[in-house]
């Protein structure tokens, strides 16, 4: 079993060549022979000498031997064969059986290649906590190759007395070969555990104890070694999906303590950050720009609170079926409303139920898409983000040693050091509430604020990206938002930032900020706020365009910033943003809230390019898309306008749009789509009623809104779309 796990670990991870899984089939005997030789000389040559693996040194030296005797062997029979071939291209003087079995030596000799290669190429590390696998495995090959010596046809091949005596002795050592485990080895690797135990049990290793393990019997000497380790250890746990021993909880448990150890022993070198932003970036492949990308899936309507559209973390039933989150309903309530915002209902009673069947499924689906979910109620487990497993309170004091250490030195160390800590506040606070929490109420974000103006590039980037990783936890929101002049510096890297992953996340930031409603108007009301992220939308990259489209979206949201985004220029982005892949579903859902208010309407009606970009999102959009274009022009009906509302229903295909909508939309979109074809009936008939005088002037006429529950029955409309009764 440990050997299937180790060579299943292997093929995911080296993606090896078939030749280690299937036998030669077209190779005549010679080739076959010539093959085996070039194949054991390669492996003797790159694992002997200084080349055996750091671990596992015995195990490797033993298999090496073997290969050695296999490899003498072969060289003979290869010489046998050329002095008897008499004409006949590829022909020699095996046994059957003797070509039989080099064909599984053929097998066993890439899995020894394998698992050499694996032990050269793991971490010191790794190699310790998988001890007893990789011996396990090794012990499995020798098992093999005894089998394979004891049906081999010694006495049919004609070899030098030498040779022979080689080969039998070998048939002897591995029969008696052992499972063998290094008694040295396996020392290490419960010293290892003995650390991770003490902070465990709430205590901290000493760091003596610590330096003479890590430096000078495991040889991890300097900042990139520790960063290697680390890598590597974070590495399985991706990669092996759940599927590890020892499991991810424990693993994660070990990097916190290769970290806390990277900075106690070997403190802020200036060789673990790159000096330049391009050299920072090529180190973590972009990591910077990826990890909060997942931010910014479509989440599923059914997901999201009917009041704020945000995700729901709390969600609740009310007296009228209704769910929303337990904060927006809650505030809903306290404002003095006695009905249900959904359906207008009165609410027999305030009494708020949790939906958990709804909340599981919020869960599960945050899980899948790797999404942090920060659940309020106690007792049931929390999501973390990037696929971590639930941390083990070792991997929490570890990582809580780790800050302290780091906060120290973004208080008081030189700018190397605050650029380094700045950088792993940042990867501590990728996942986890707890982390997000502990290193906040450390002191963190005051600290973090200064190093937003920093005139280095990569010390601003990994400043504004920590901060935006800690704002995920929403006690956090309000930290940030109460350190006095952090959100004015927020703005400005969004603003002047340095590089163009400083000013997206910059934006990101303000997105995840804007989730809180309070903050929706403080966001606004910031200067260049909202100009900068509609300038972000117009100007930016696909990733920058998200960024600002999202929390303009969220701005939207808040209706006392309406007029701040129409003088901002927010609208005019939001309306060019429509004809955008990737932005313009939440950019017609962030203009149908705008409509919404009557200086919005108008304003929108005012851009030209409005309807026809509704419109194209009504055509080609996804549902949810289609579903905000659609109420958008709705509301553009009711408030935008004559000439606002003339554009709308004299727009190219509405009827077959509309049409569509009513059979294949969502639910809202179909209830919007029968809405708006009554508004267009309504003017077709005053239009009549006028003498032809048009859409503009019936509006005129009547200047009062129409609301969903003006025509009540079922109507037949001259476009000849059957209207249901929604």
């Amino acid at each position: 079993m440990a050997s299937a796990a180790i060579f299943s670990s292997l093929r995911r991870q080296r993606s090896p060549s078939l030749e280690a899984f299937l036998a030669p089939v077209d190779l005549t005997e010679v080739g076959l022979l010539q093959t085996l030789t070039a194949l054991s000389s390669e492996l003797i040559s790159s694992f002997s000498g200084k080349r055996v693996p750091f671990y596992q040194q015995k195990n490797c030296k033993s298999l090496l031997r073997k290969i050695q005797a296999f490899s003498v062997l072969l060289e003979c029979l290869v010489e046998n064969s050329d002095n008897n071939r008499s004409g006949r291209r590829g022909s020699s003087d095996l046994p059957f059986t003797a070509f039989l079995c080099f064909k599984e030596l053929y097998l066993l000799l890439y899995r020894s290649k394998i698992l050499l290669d694996y032990c050269s190429q793991s971490s010191k590390l790794w190699l310790l906590l998988q001890n007893h696998s990789i011996s396990g495995h090794f012990h499995d090959l020798n098992q093999e190759i005894s089998t394979l010596l004891d049906v081999f046809p010694l006495k049919e091949l004609t070899l030098p007395e030498d040779v022979r005596e080689q080969v039998e002795l070998l048939q002897k050592q591995a029969r008696k070969s052992k499972l063998f485990v290094d008694k040295h080895d396996e020392m290490l690797r419960l010293k290892l555990f003995s650390f991770l135990n003490e902070f465990e049990n709430g205590g901290i290793p000493d760091s003596a104890q610590l330096y003479s393990f890590f430096v000078d019997k495991l040889v991890i000497c300097n900042p990139r070694s520790c960063r290697v380790e680390i890598e590597f250890l974070e590495e399985q746990i991706v990669n092996h999906e759940g599927d590890i021993e020892p499991t991810a909880s424990v693993l994660n448990g070990f990097v916190a303590l290769m970290r806390y150890c990277r900075f106690l022993l070997f403190g802020f070198e200036e060789d673990d950050v790159g000096l330049g932003v391009g050299k920072h970036k090529k180190q973590k492949k972009g990591l910077i720009s990826q990890e909060i990308a997942d931010t910014f899936i479509s989440v599923p309507k059914d997901f999201c609170c009917p009041i704020s559209l945000d995700l729901m973390r709390d969600p609740v039933i009310v007296s009228t079926g209704q769910t929303y989150d337990r904060a927006s309903i809650s505030r809903w309530m306290e404002e003095g409303h006695c009905s249900c915002p959904k359906t207008g209902q009165l609410l027999d009673h305030t009494r708020l139920v949790p939906n958990r069947a709804l909340r599981n499924l919020i869960m599960q689906w945050c899980a899948a898409h790797k999404i942090p979910y920060d659940n309020m109620e106690g007792g049931d487990p929390c999501v973390e983000s990037f696929g971590a497993a639930s941390p083990s309170k070792a991997a929490l004091e570890a990582n809580r040693a780790t800050a302290a250490l780091l906060i120290k030195q973004l208080a008081n160390g030189t700018q190397i050091a605050k650029t380094i800590a700045a950088r792993e506040i940042r990867l501590l606070a990728k996942t986890g509430k707890e982390n997000r929490a502990y290193i906040a109420e450390a002191g963190a974000i005051p600290h973090l604020k200064n190093l937003l103006s920093s005139p280095e590039a990569v010390a601003q980037e990994n400043s504004v990206t920590a901060m935006l990783n800690l704002s995920i936890f929403d006690k956090n929101k309000g930290r940030i938002m109460d350190e006095v002049g952090c959100l004015t510096l927020i703005v400005g890297v969004l603003i002047f930032g340095h590089t163009t992953e400083a000013r997206e996340n910059a934006a990101a930031t303000l997105f995840s900020l804007s989730a809180v409603h309070d903050y929706k108007k403080q966001i606004a009301k910031e200067d260049g706020a909202v100009e900068a992220l509609a300038g972000l939308l117009r100007e930016g990259s696909p990733r920058g365009k998200k960024d600002a489209v999202t929390a303009l979206f969220n701005l939207s949201t808040h209706t006392e910033n309406c007029a701040r985004m129409i003088e901002s220029g927010a609208v005019t982005a939001l309306v060019g943003a429509l004809g955008s892949e990737g932005v313009a579903e939440e950019a017609a859902g962030a203009l149908a809230l705008i409509v919404r208010q009557p200086i919005g309407a108008a304003a929108v009606g005012n851009e030209e390019m409005a309807v026809a970009g509704l419109i194209g999102m009504m055509r080609c959009g996804t549902p949810r898309g289609k579903e905000n274009a659609v109420a958008a022009l709705l509301e553009l009906c009711r408030g935008g306008g004559a000439t606002a509302t003339e554009r709308v229903l004299k727009a190219p295909a509405l009827a077959s749009l509309l049409q569509t909508l009513l059979f294949t939309g969502t639910k809202r979109a179909r209830r919007k789509a029968a809405s708006l074809a009554r508004v267009f009936q309504r003017c077709e008939h005053a239009s009549m009623h006028y003498g032809g005088l048009g859409v503009g002037y019936a509006f005129a006429g009547n200047s009062a809104p129409v609301r969903d529950s003006t025509f009540a029955g079922d109507v037949s409309v001259s476009m000849s779309i059957s209207v249901p009764v929604l």
